[in-house]
């Protein structure tokens, strides 16, 4: 049996009835221009500035802590931690409007919940390893590392949540008629 044949249910199975097909198309639906337009989310575009600057600033963060002279790695990395962060509040206001488009009380709001809880729990945590290196700037100070390496643990977890909203429920993903329009032979 095919992974798409699994995944499809078969004669007999129970379908869950509960689900609201217009709650679905809606939560597909951008809340404003902002947001991006119908089928192509900002949101998904502008996580990559705090995931690509705070994954590069754990590289400085090793450079520095194996470098005999770390002062430089360790102005690199904080420069990548406050853009990470810069870059967060941005994602954070784009995803706010993809998630306030999600119904409550379904598990798609709640698995948007705890991406939205985690997020915030990596910002304070990068925040405070900022703090701690704005306190000794000649080096990498190894519980801001620390924080910084649970924090990136904790946006590897809230990742996968998103891809879960996006490509398991659809959340601001184009419907199937839609996406038929990429599929159709000429």
């Amino acid at each position: 049996m095919s992974g798409a044949d699994a995944a499809t249910p078969g004669p007999g199975t129970a379908v869950h009835s509960g689900a609201s097909f217009p709650a679905m198309r809606h939560a597909k639906v951008p809340r404003s221009i902002i947001a991006g337009p119908y089928g192509h989310p900002f949101h998904p575009v502008a996580v990559t500035i705090p995931i690509g600057a705070w994954s590069s600033s754990l590289v400085f963060d090793l450079l520095g802590i194996a470098s005999d002279d770390p002062r430089s790695f360790a102005t690199g990395s904080r420069w990548l931690i406050a853009i990470g962060l810069g870059g967060a509040v941005g994602a954070s206001a784009l995803g706010l409007l993809d998630m306030s488009r999600i119904p409550r009380g379904t598990p798609a709001r709640r698995t948007a919940v705890a991406h939205l809880v985690i997020n915030v729990t990596a910002m304070v945590l990068f925040s405070l390893s900022l703090v701690l290196r704005m306190l000794d700037l000649a080096r990498v100070p190894v519980v801001a590392f620390g924080l910084s390496l649970v924090a990136s643990v904790g946006l590897s977890v809230s990742g996968w949540l998103g891809g879960k909203l996006a490509y398991r429920w659809g959340v601001r993903v184009a419907d199937e008629n839609t996406q038929r329009e990429g599929f159709e032979t000429a």
